[in-house]
């Protein structure tokens, strides 16, 4: 009697452990990932870890290189680990007006429009092999990529265009 209950609660363990590990498969495509400085140049270029979303691989990786050059001009970049030149750790953005995006709303869509001028301020040339990674879902693509900017040409980009002041 004794092992045909040991041999239940065996089989009832199992079941149990089965069902559990046929729990639902959650994509990492749908989290939302900060941008991430990983390296300075010495000639005002910041090698950043972008994220994009798209339809497919090509739309997802342009929409990335998009997020780091949108990223350098309104938002704060954390440094990785060990990247930072100074002690806050961070990549201040270059427009530090308030409601800067809505005042220039015009100037900035065509500035990140399909191929755009935001392109001329962006490289994924310098990435390394296999550095990027893409996840695909039935409904998108999310590719996180390294992308090099160009933060003083695009500062005074921003100068001459009277954006910036």
């Amino acid at each position: 009697m004794k092992g045909k209950n040991l041999l239940i609660f065996c089989s009832v363990a199992l079941v149990m452990l089965l069902m559990c590990a046929c729990g639902a498969r959650r994509s990492q495509a749908y989290y939302d990932y900060e941008s991430k400085v990983i390296g300075t140049e010495l000639d005002g270029s910041y090698t950043i870890r972008a994220w994009g979303r798209g339809r497919n691989g090509v739309d997802a990786y342009v929409q990335a290189r998009k997020t780091a050059v949108y990223d350098v001009i309104f938002n704060q970049i954390q440094f990785a680990s060990g990247t930072a030149p100074s002690t806050s750790g961070v990549l201040q953005p270059l427009l530090l007006e308030v409601n800067a995006k809505k005042k220039y709303e015009s100037y900035f869509n065509a500035f990140f429009a399909d191929k755009g001028e935001f392109e001329n301020y962006c490289t994924m040339k310098e990435r390394r092999l296999w550095s990027s990674h893409f996840q695909r879902t039935d409904a998108q693509v999310q590719a996180q990529v390294t992308v090099k900017v160009y933060r003083d040409k695009l500062k005074q980009k921003l100068i001459d265009d009277n954006i910036l002041k």
